[in-house]
């Protein structure tokens, strides 16, 4: 862990979207980072796509899915 210096209207940004978002100000801001560095690697994706599939890798990493069963 490293320490930065953000401008203080996106340090008030990130403890509001933290606070709605159930975060604290540390994992907002490296949410915001992730979504941002992937947005920059993968032009070609909405911000949608990329939010449902941290949302989705979330999930499994927690265990909150279930095989799905072919028949």
């Amino acid at each position: 862990m490293i320490s930065v210096t953000i401008s203080e209207p996106l340090a008030q940004a990130a403890i509001s979207q933290a606070k709605v978002s159930h975060r604290t100000i540390d994992s907002q801001i490296d949410h915001w980072a992730k979504i941002g560095k992937i947005a920059e690697e993968n032009p070609d994706l909405s911000f949608t796509f990329i939010n449902a599939a941290l949302q989705s890798r979330n999930e499994v990493l927690t265990g909150q899915t279930e095989p799905y069963l072919f028949d």
